[in-house]
């Protein structure tokens, strides 16, 4: 009778013995996968230039939100003819990318001055290195002018309108529909976009246009509903700074806060002003993408009186760390409606980052949101000029 509380006391021991044995072996094997979570490196060699082989030579792409002038990521000489940078603490993923000389209207092209897809690298459990050769820059090809593609429904509000919150100006132009000027009672919604260099006009747009004029002619007689357009040019230097309204350790200053309420109180009024509007903020509405989508989406949740609907493709919300944050601390008394897009090819970060976002927007007590998603989509204009369409039909629904 003695033994048998110490026998038991043993078996008690053994079972825990043999549990602990499992939960280290369990932690062993998890040590073992560790490497998945880490960070790696990416190397990108350039072997050859075409031309202007002198001239300071910077990587652009996903992982620095296509600034093309970064000097974070301008490569240093490699020998006599080679040039190389290795960016660090890259988590695995696809990352798109190309190279320029300071803009990108002096971004890499073929032999023959064509545009090129985005270079792809894909960091999958271990550093990576891309060799490649440039063959050529756009501004190589001075005798292939881009063409003048704006209707005659587009025209310029102002080249130079006054930003005073920033103490800069900015480029504006405007859509007006074709029964503008034929029914003189009529007032009209108004979608304010950012990067309007990119809307209308090839000859204007960096990587292409959205062709938003030609789109709106052919879908306002399909559907009906018409509408103003106002497209702010985007500030080249200083664009992820306005359209970012949080500091960033990267880029600098945010003046988000200062370029939104330009948007709510300056230009606007103006609008109004000057043209037919409805001026409620259930037909005022704004909209854009990558930094555009991000200041469109802040907008909407510091000027509820304004605007009533944010088109936000492909928000780049790893560059804007506190737009989560306010968005869970804003509440709306209206019915606020927003369009989410993203792409496919944009890589999992971007995906899971807006479905966050549409998560805490959600579970607010007044929303109305639309996700859209499509597989094959890059993180460029063409993508957006594709998505457009459905936007514009689910924004005048």
């Amino acid at each position: 009778m003695i033994c048998e509380p110490y026998s038991i006391q043993g078996m008690v021991f053994l079972t825990y013995f043999q549990s602990m044995k499992k939960i280290l072996a369990v932690l062993f094997l998890c040590s073992a996968c560790a490497p998945v979570w880490a960070q790696f490196s990416i190397r990108f060699v350039v072997n050859s230039i075409a031309t202007k082989k002198q001239d300071d030579i910077y990587v652009t792409g996903s992982f620095n939100n296509w600034t093309p002038d970064d000097t974070k990521y301008k490569l240093k000489p490699f020998g006599p003819t080679r040039r190389v940078i290795v960016l660090k603490d890259m988590q695995p993923g696809k990352y798109e990318f190309k190279f320029t000389r300071g803009g990108l209207d002096k971004v890499e092209t073929t032999a023959k001055g064509e545009d090129i897809d985005n270079r792809v690298v894909e960091v999958a459990g271990a550093d990576v290195s891309v060799d490649v050769q440039i063959p050529g820059w756009k501004d190589d090809y001075p005798d292939k002018p881009k063409p003048f593609t704006a209707t005659a429904q587009v025209h310029w509000l102002d080249s130079a309108f006054a930003i005073p919150q920033l103490n800069r100006t900015r480029r504006i132009w405007v859509y007006l529909p074709k029964s503008y000027n034929v029914t003189k009672g009529k007032s009209y919604p108004v979608l304010y976009m950012q990067d309007g260099e990119n809307l209308f006009n090839e000859q204007t747009a960096a990587n292409g246009e959205w062709g938003v004029d030609e789109c709106l002619d052919s879908l306002q007689k399909i559907t009906g509903k018409e509408c103003i357009v106002v497209g702010i040019a985007g500030g080249a230097e200083k664009r992820i700074n306005e359209y970012n309204p949080y500091d960033n350790a990267q880029y600098g200053k945010g003046e988000g806060k200062q370029y939104a309420e330009f948007l709510a109180r300056t230009l606007k009024p103006f609008v109004d002003m000057h043209y037919r509007t409805v001026k409620d903020p259930a037909h005022t509405w704004v909209a854009g993408s990558s930094m555009g989508g991000v200041i469109s989406l802040y907008a909407v949740m510091k000027y509820p009186d304004v605007f009533g609907v944010a088109g936000i493709l492909s928000p780049a919300l790893d560059t804007a760390v506190g737009l989560g944050a306010d968005a869970q601390q804003t509440n709306w008394t209206s019915m606020p409606r927003f369009y989410f897009y993203t792409g496919g090819k944009e890589g999992n970060a971007s995906v899971s980052a807006m479905d966050r976002l549409m998560d805490v927007i959600q579970k607010k007590n007044r929303y109305d949101t639309r996700r859209s998603f499509y597989p094959l989509g890059e993180h460029n204009e063409a993508a957006w000029r594709k998505e457009f369409p459905a936007f514009y039909r689910w924004l005048v629904q």
